[in-house]
């Protein structure tokens, strides 16, 4: 389990406390908690949800303990990973500046977008397990994400090719 979820709850705990080695710890933390109430398992509803409000708790208890060490935003750190980006013929095409620009337009998201849009985009986490984790509603996620698709596209001016009457293509601004 931790080999599935490890990498996705580091970056999760890391845009959290800010701290690679505590964002380690408090991971580590959470699955050994898990392993030691193992008999409960079956109890777990959404195993996913359970492990991300886990982290998010034993962050937020971490940066209560540590408020003097840990201050400012909670998601400037966190790491863009688009390695399964490219998934058709579309997004094959993107240069690696275009890469670049995306990661630079993700990083600019507010920090609640952003967090929202990777934990979807990048985690694969639905709108209703995103919308458990960060104790707020769907509709709110849903909003968020169309916020950041919308910035995202406008920072990097999406064009598609519009087929005129005449058979002339042309590239339109995607919005």
């Amino acid at each position: 389990m931790y080999l599935h979820f490890g990498k996705k709850l580091n970056l999760f705990a890391v845009s959290l406390v800010r701290s690679k080695e505590i964002a380690e710890e408090l991971v580590e933390d959470v699955f050994v908690k898990l392993w030691a109430g193992r008999h409960r398992i079956i109890e777990i509803e959404n195993i996913t949800v359970y492990l991300y409000v886990s982290v998010k708790n034993q962050a937020l208890n971490k940066l209560s303990q540590k408020a003097k060490e840990l201050v400012a935003a909670p998601f400037d750190y966190l790491d863009t990973a688009i390695d399964e980006f490219a998934s058709d013929p579309y997004d094959l095409m993107i240069t690696s500046e275009m890469m670049a620009q995306m990661q630079h337009s993700i990083e600019s998201l507010p920090p609640r977008c952003k967090m929202i849009f990777k934990l979807v985009r990048e985690d694969g986490l639905k709108y209703k397990e995103v919308a458990e984790i960060l104790n707020i509603s769907v509709n709110t996620i849903d909003v968020q994400m169309a916020i950041a698709v919308k910035k995202i596209c406008t920072a990097l001016q999406i064009q598609k090719p519009v087929k005129h009457s005449h058979g002339v293509q042309t590239a339109r601004k995607e919005i």
